[in-house]
């Protein structure tokens, strides 16, 4: 990748991190002091939930277009894409995402996928919980995988 790619790549990724920060922000708030007869606040919950799984697989999209762009089974689009992000592709890019990140991405994941086609569907207080706790302990995991996959491309 030249300096200027470089430059607007990591711009990009940069401008998409504080987006994923911004929602995980809203999500920290909203989540304090949760109970589990609050409906309203359990529904604003996984819709950040939604938005926050959505905002790093753009991430994992920005990677994939400057790099490969190449994910073409639609079916398996999601799963493809994070599994693809956890991979050293030889002579093109380290990972950017750890074993751990993937396994918690990959369960709210299936979170979002409820969320999107749950029609009608209560949300249960210890499901959103579960992937709310996921939610919360994904960021600092999220940053150190960026901050060391832009790193690694910067000496290459």
């Amino acid at each position: 990748m030249d300096e200027n790619t470089l430059i607007i790549f990591k711009t990009d990724i940069n401008a998409q991190m504080q987006l994923i920060k911004k929602i995980y922000q809203t999500l920290n708030h909203r989540s304090q002091g949760l109970t589990a007869d609050d409906m309203i606040r359990l529904e604003s919950i996984a819709y950040h939930i939604h938005n926050l799984y959505n905002a790093v697989e753009d991430l994992l999209k920005i990677v994939a277009t400057y790099f490969e762009n190449n994910i073409t089974e639609t079916a398996k689009f999601h799963i493809a894409l994070l599994t693809r992000m956890t991979q050293t592709i030889p002579g093109i890019r380290p990972p950017l995402i750890s074993q751990d990140t993937f396994l918690i991405l990959n369960s709210l994941r299936g979170f979002r996928h409820f969320f999107r086609h749950a029609y009608g569907t209560p949300i249960e207080y210890e499901q959103l919980k579960n992937n709310l706790d996921k939610s919360i302990t994904l960021l600092p995991i999220l940053e150190q995988d960026v901050d060391t996959f832009l790193e690694k491309i910067a000496q290459t």
